[in-house]
């Protein structure tokens, strides 16, 4: 009879005569339940009416819609790129090589990159990391070139180069499930353990090895090229990543319940209390 119900709430004049046939078949029934074939004579005479119709396509622009959205969504509070994180691993469909190469390119020329760039340029040049460069508008060149010249080069050895020869996927799929401590270990996780084109999960060789390559490179403009400040920017990029993987684990929740709630509150929207 649920079945029945719902169509009386539909405003279209062939659903309410439906829901009248459906109440006259239901009262006339001993057993008070619809028998079988007559079920089926209403749900095809509703399934090809102009509304049913109607509504079919209106569910699936707005989840098509839906869908657009979450693709759209590529950068972390508006400046970290967000392009390789999938909301899911099922089902699972590994890159091709070419979109792999895609991936690191749309990370490593994003805006919210140069802007990460220009961010760790002026905190180089306060700290006086690298003295070499020296101070005003020609030293912060220096800082920002060799700061956005490590973000390209990590980008493409993590997510293109190391992934497409050991077949290892770049992307972090999220869980979305669990306890925050039990997301946020699995997130962590991801740095040293990944899925690849087969299928299989193994140790995340494109991480380490990509970002060990890519401290290698930079040895090459920077002044500091002895083991120890190389194992130190090692560590610090891979905790980088590791907070990094946590933000895309989370964000959608932090979107949700924060940003969009204040969002709808300037709007004068009120949250439903049914």
């Amino acid at each position: 009879m649920r079945q029945i119900a719902a169509l009386r709430y539909r405003s279209t004049p062939r659903a309410k005569h439906f829901y009248r046939e459906a109440a006259r078949w239901h009262s006339a029934c001993p057993a008070a339940i619809l028998c079988r074939q007559q079920m089926s004579v209403l749900v095809r005479s509703w399934q090809q009416s102009p509304s049913f119709c109607q509504l079919s396509a209106t569910s699936q622009q707005t989840s098509s819609s839906a869908n657009t959205a979450v693709r759209e969504d590529k950068r972390i509070f508006w400046i970290i790129p967000n392009y390789r994180t999938s909301p899911s691993l099922y089902p699972y469909r590994p890159l091709r090589q070419e979109q792999k190469f895609k991936l690191a390119t749309e990370d490593a020329f994003d805006r919210g990159t140069v802007a990460l760039a220009v961010l760790f340029a002026g905190e180089a040049q306060l700290t006086k990391s690298n003295p070499p460069f020296g101070q005003g508008v020609t030293g912060y060149a220096r800082y920002l070139g060799t700061a956005y010249a490590d973000f390209v080069i990590g980008d493409f050895m993590t997510e293109a180069v190391y992934p497409a020869m050991l077949h290892q996927d770049p992307r972090y799929f999220r869980r979305a499930t669990g306890s925050a401590w039990s997301r946020a270990g699995y997130a962590v996780g991801q740095i040293f353990w990944t899925h690849t084109d087969s299928g299989h999960t193994g140790f995340n060789f494109s991480e380490i090895i990509g970002n060990s390559t890519a401290v290698a490179i930079s040895n090459s403009y920077y002044s500091d090229r002895t083991v120890s400040n190389a194992v130190s920017k090692l560590g610090v990029q891979l905790g980088v990543d590791m907070a990094a993987n946590i933000l895309k684990e989370f964000w959608p929740d932090i979107n949700r319940k924060f940003l969009k709630r204040d969002a709808r509150a300037k709007l004068g929207y009120r949250d439903s209390q049914y």
